[in-house]
């Protein structure tokens, strides 16, 4: 039988925000949809299923989502559940490893969006940004974000014309798009008519639509390891499962005003209003040291 317990009040307020700032503009956060009905198989993509404690969790890229796979993972396992911290990392990225809702049949993705317990994480906008930006165009290990996004990044705008065609070639030299290219990218319309953001920087309301959606639980990066005791509390599960430890967050408040600090004043503005809508939905503070001249 799936249980689950009451939230406390930190909880309360952020759903309470989030259904008031839902209901204030509901067309401009829903592009026109009315219910979660009305959600594609391809829109219900982030949503993974634990059908044995009744859980739904949309996963958003850059926001603890390997940690909260692995512990989706082990709750699938046979009891006693395996330490999360000794799964490897690379098996909860198999997409045959995990149940997606969009998987079952229309009338049991409504049932299970209706009855289990759904729950996603969020993070502050620009702050996942310099996290998707660190991870994906500062290492040099990725073929695939190198060839697909690093090498047209560096073609349209910075003056080189035939970038490396190669990750191993760029890094002979440590050539990669600066992080201003990068938001330059993210503000160039043409970006999304040639395809959509890449899910590392797309618009976290777009990957888990919670207008439409109405989740039981919304954690935040910024209060992760208090978060996640809560829910594993709220879901019956703490004595089940240790959720594993984070990894310092290298994002500080002053180190996102440095970043920023590259990117002219009319370009932050810009992007503040591609993001908007995550900062409104999920009480995230307007960057105003960031954004008035």
């Amino acid at each position: 039988m799936c249980l689950a317990e009451r939230i406390p009040e930190q909880q309360e307020l952020r759903k309470k925000l989030l259904r008031e700032t839902c209901d204030g503009d509901r067309d401009a956060f829903t592009e026109g949809k009315h219910s979660s009905d009305d959600l594609s198989v391809e829109e219900l993509d982030n949503l993974i299923v634990d059908d044995k404690h009744c859980i739904i969790y949309c996963f958003i890229p850059k926001v603890a989502c390997t940690n909260w796979k692995t512990v989706m993972f082990v709750l699938n396992q046979s009891k006693p559940y395996p330490d999360p911290k000794s799964i490897n990392v690379d098996l909860v990225h198999d997409i045959d490893k995990l149940i997606y809702l969009n998987a079952f049949p229309k009338e049991e993705i409504e049932a299970k969006l209706k009855n289990y317990t759904k729950f996603m994480f969020v993070r502050d906008p620009f702050t996942r940004l310099i996290s998707a930006y660190r991870d994906k165009f500062l290492q040099w290990h990725d073929e695939y974000y190198y060839r697909n996004f690093s090498r047209e990044i560096l073609r349209l705008y910075t003056n080189l014309t035939n970038p490396p065609q190669t990750v191993k070639e760029a890094s002979v030299t440590e050539l990669h798009p600066s992080f201003y290219n990068f938001i330059q990218y993210l503000l160039d319309p043409r970006t999304e008519e040639k395809q959509p953001f890449d899910l590392h920087w797309k618009q976290m309301y777009r990957q888990c639509h919670p207008c439409l959606i109405q989740y039981d639980f919304l954690g935040h990066q910024e209060t992760l390891q208090q978060d996640a005791k809560q829910l594993l509390k709220m879901l019956k599960l703490e004595n089940d499962i240790k959720f594993p430890p984070s990894y310092e967050n290298m994002t500080s408040p002053t180190s996102v005003s440095e970043w920023f600090g590259t990117v002219p004043l009319e370009d932050r503005r810009k992007l503040y209003q591609l993001y908007e809508k995550d900062f409104r939905l999920f009480g995230y503070r307007r960057p105003g040291e960031l954004l008035d001249g």
